[in-house]
C-alpha cells in the first residue's frame, strides 16, 4: 500500500516522514539533508530552484528568491508590510487583496501567490520522497502552527492540491510534535510543548498516556519566530552602518539579501559562542570608493536587542496554562520544538515559565514531520490505539 508522507512544511525550513516497518523514519532530500530550505528561486534564464540550490544563490539573485512565504499564506497585503520593508523580494497586493510575490522570469513580471511558492516545495519534497521510497506518493499529513486561522489552514490544503498531494490531514505542529514524543510512552503525563520556529511560536499542553493524546489548551503567535531575531540584527547592522557612513542600506536589495543571511550566521552563531564578527566587505559604494561593515556582536548584545521577542512568550504561555487549568509545577515534561529553542535565552526561558528542565530525546528540526507521519499511520491503520483529540483555537 502507498505510503502517506507526513510533511512539516515550514518558514525556514521543511522536512518529511514515512512510517516504516512501525516507525516513523524522516527521509532525506535529493542531496542528502534531512531538512530543505523553504525557499524558492527563479533563475534569469527561467529555472525554478528549490530548497537548498535556491539559497545557494539568493545573495546574487535577491529580487527572485523567495524565502518566509509562509508568514503571507492566506494573509492580506496589508497584514505584511511590516515584514515587506525588509524583504529583498517585491511582495504585491492580487486582486483580491492577498499578498502575492512578484519576480521576474525571463524579462517578464510573473506573480505567485503564497500557495503555489508552498506548492514548488511541497512538489520537491514529494519528488524526493518517491525517488528516496522508490514508489509513487499522492497523500499527505501537513502540519500547521496551532493558532493558523480557517484560511491559512485552507491555504496550506491549496498548497498541497497544487502540487498534486490529497492532503488527509491538517494537523498542528505542537500536536504532531507530542504524538512524536509521547508515542511509546505508557504512564499518564502532562506535557508542554514550546514550539519557536523561523516565523510562529505555539504552545499546547496535553494529557499523553496510553496512545490518548488530548489537547487541554494551545496558544500562540503566528507572527513571532527565528525571522524576527533576524530582523532585529539586520536593522542594528544597518543603523550601525548608517551612523558610520550616512548611508541608508535599506531599498539596496543586493546589501539587504547578505545582511540577512549573516544576520541568521549571527544568531545561530552566538547559541554556542559568546561573540560573532560581522564581516560584510563591499556591503556598497558611494563617492568616496567601496564601503565595507566590520562588526562585533556578542551574546548579551543579541540578548538585549531581541529582549521584547522574548518576553513575547511569556503571555501565551501563561495564557496555556491557565486555560488548561493547570500550574506549571503539574506539568511532568517539557518539549522544545524549532530550531529557536536551540537559543540559551529562550531555553531559560521556557524552563523558568514551566518550571522544568526540557526533555533531550526530541530533535527540534524533524520531531514535527516525524509526528505527522505518525498520524499518517494512523489513518492508513499501521498505528493502532492512537486516539487524538485536538483543538483548533482560531476558527
Amino acid at each position: 500500500m502507498a505510503k502517506i508522507l507526513g510533511i512539516d512544511l515550514g518558514t525556514t525550513n521543511s522536512c518529511m516522514a514515512v512510517m516504516e516497518a512501525g516507525q516513523p523514519v524522516v527521509l532525506e532530500n535529493s542531496e542528502g539533508a534531512r531538512t530543505t530550505p523553504s525557499i524558492v528561486a527563479f533563475t534569469k534564464n527561467g529555472e525554478r530552484l528549490v530548497g537548498q540550490a535556491a539559497k545557494r544563490q539568493a545573495v546574487t539573485n535577491p529580487k527572485n528568491t523567495v524565502f518566509s512565504v509562509k508568514r503571507m499564506i492566506g494573509r492580506k497585503f496589508a497584514e505584511v508590510q511590516e515584514e515587506v520593508k525588509r524583504l529583498p523580494y517585491k511582495v504585491v497586493q492580487a486582486k483580491n487583496g492577498d499578498a502575492h510575490v512578484e519576480v521576474e522570469v525571463k524579462g517578464e513580471k510573473k506573480t505567485f501567490s503564497p500557495e503555489e511558492v508552498s506548492s514548488f516545495i511541497l512538489s520537491k519534497l514529494k519528488a524526493d520522497a518517491e525517488a528516496k521510497l522508490g514508489e509513487k506518493i499522492t497523500q499527505a499529513v501537513i502540519t500547521v502552527p496551532a493558532y493558523f486561522n480557517d484560511s491559512q489552514r485552507q491555504a496550506t490544503k491549496d498548497a498541497g492540491k497544487i502540487a498534486g498531494l490529497e492532503v488527509l490531514r491538517i494537523i498542528n505542529e505542537p500536536t504532531a510534535a507530542s504524538l512524536a514524543y509521547g508515542l511509546d510512552k505508557k504512564k499518564d503525563e502532562k506535557i508542554a510543548v514550546y514550539d519557536l520556529g523561523g516565523g510562529t511560536f505555539d504552545i499546547s499542553v496535553l494529557d499523553i498516556g496510553e496512545g490518548l493524546f488530548e489537547v487541554k489548551a494551545t496558544n500562540g503567535d503566528t507572527h513571532l519566530g527565528g525571522d524576527d531575531w533576524d530582523m532585529a540584527v539586520m536593522d542594528w547592522i544597518i543603523a550601525e552602518f548608517k551612523a558610520d557612513s550616512g548611508i541608508d542600506l535599506h531599498g539596496q536589495a543586493d546589501a539587504l539579501q547578505r545582511i540577512k543571511e549573516e544576520a541568521e550566521k549571527a544568531k545561530i552563531a552566538l547559541s554556542s559562542s559568546q561573540e560573532y564578527d560581522i564581516n560584510l566587505p563591499f556591503i556598497t559604494a558611494d563617492a568616496s570608493g567601496p564601503k565595507h561593515i566590520q562588526k562585533k556582536l556578542t551574546r548579551a548584545k543579541l540578548e538585549q536587542l531581541t529582549d521584547k521577542l522574548r518576553e513575547r512568550t511569556i503571555g501565551p504561555v501563561n495564557a496555556c496554562l491557565k486555560d488548561a487549568g493547570l500550574a506549571s509545577k503539574q506539568i511532568d515534561e517539557l518539549v522544545l520544538v524549532g530550531g529557536m529553542t536551540r537559543m540559551p535565552s529562550i531555553i531559560e526561558t521556557a524552563r523558568k515559565l514551566i518550571g522544568k528542565e526540557p526533555h533531550k530525546g526530541v530533535n527540534p528540526d524533524e520531531v514535527v514531520a516525524v509526528g505527522a507521519a505518525i498520524q499518517g499511520g494512523v489513518l492508513k491503520g499501521d498505528v493502532q490505539d492512537v486516539l487524538l483529540l485536538d483543538v483548533t483555537p482560531l476558527t
